[in-house]
């Protein structure tokens, strides 16, 4: 299959041709689509990727401003929309990939199963040709909280790519099929994680964001960084079994497996300390849960306890990519988290 079946193509495109509006542009694409900018210095080119997931929707709104305004970047820019699919199902945005599909973002490895997996390889041929110096892939957080990078590699080049945008940055050695693997092919590569799809205070970060990695001669130079860049290494990342229940309520039901209060949101990049309940387990207690670390060992004595049916931390932690989606939350994972101080669990 060609990728010209898979996806569309845009090249340097008119305020015209994308419509008034982010949504307006959402209802003119009919597959995931290649933009191609040209830029002042026409030898090097830059990537990014975004609505890789369907409801996460700051990446697009960040690049229809952009581009709406005409910008002239400062080398070639390379775009990779990928969940045109679930993003155009009513209401628009809401569907993280489609109702019996993959998730798009990990199907960036081989075989390349299903529609997603021909998306995903497409789009890795898209990069392999344009042979970009950098990769973005900027999403939105499954909760509210505050903006932060992830990347499998950290240097000074992955750190000042963070730094565009956010001044937290996640070191994984996790690989789960997800773009940011990218890196591998020895190309900086940093997923930015823009806060949350409802918050206006994401969407214009993804917006400045991009303007910085655009207009700047140079973005992988540490001593342009505008902060001093926060890393955590390899979170453990919590996940709710498959078959297991949730909900979200100030009070356990006693229906479900894990109950989570409607606010544990706020928990995101806070520190919570070994007597501060999180939530509530259901007869099954843990056992519904699995916590795996970078070298895919099982974790969970380190960073949740019983007593009473309420969930406590095992020692201080910090938690971030916590959700009151409970798709997601089935999905996906419940949250990611190290030490209070910032180091890795072991």
């Amino acid at each position: 299959m060609s990728n010209s079946n898979v996806l569309d193509y845009l090249n340097d495109p008119s305020p015209r041709t994308l419509g008034r509006s982010p949504l307006e542009w959402l209802d003119r694409l009919q597959k995931p689509t290649v933009v191609h900018v040209t830029g002042r210095d026409r030898s090097r080119t830059r990537a990014m990727a975004t609505l890789l997931h369907g409801n996460e929707p700051s990446g697009l709104f960040a690049l229809h401003r952009w581009l709406f305004e005409q910008h002239t970047p400062e080398v070639n820019m390379l775009f990779l929309l990928g969940g045109v699919y679930p993003a155009k199902i009513p209401p628009r945005f809401s569907f993280r990939q489609l109702p019996k599909g993959l998730d798009l973002n990990r199907c960036f490895k081989e075989p390349f199963e299903g529609e997603e997996g021909a998306i995903a390889e497409a789009m890795l041929a898209e990069l392999h040709r344009a042979q970009p110096e950098c990769l973005l892939d900027v999403h939105n957080t499954s909760g509210t909280g505050p903006a932060f990078a992830v990347t499998i590699t950290n240097d000074a080049e992955h750190q000042a790519l963070t730094s565009l945008f956010t001044d937290r940055l996640i070191m994984t050695d996790l690989r789960l099929g997800a773009l940011m693997e990218y890196s591998e092919q020895e190309v900086p590569t940093v997923t930015i994680e823009c806060g949350g799809a409802q918050d206006d205070q994401a969407h214009q970060l993804a917006y400045e964001g991009l303007v910085r990695y655009t207009s700047r001669p140079d973005v992988l130079a540490l001593e342009k960084a505008e902060w001093d860049v926060a890393v955590l290494r390899n979170p453990i990342r919590v996940e709710l079994a498959p078959e297991a229940t949730i909900e979200y309520r100030l009070e356990p039901s006693g229906q479900a497996d894990l109950t989570f209060p409607p606010d544990i949101e706020h928990r995101n990049f806070g520190i919570v300390s070994p007597d501060e309940p999180l939530g509530w387990v259901g007869k099954k207690g843990l056992g519904i849960l699995t916590a795996i670390g970078h070298n895919r060992t099982e974790n969970m004595a380190q960073i949740l306890r019983v007593e009473n049916g309420r969930i406590f931390p095992a020692q201080a932690i910090k938690a971030f990519m916590i959700t009151t989606n409970p798709v997601i939350a089935k999905s996906d994972c419940l949250f990611y988290a190290v030490k209070a101080t910032g180091e890795p669990i072991f």
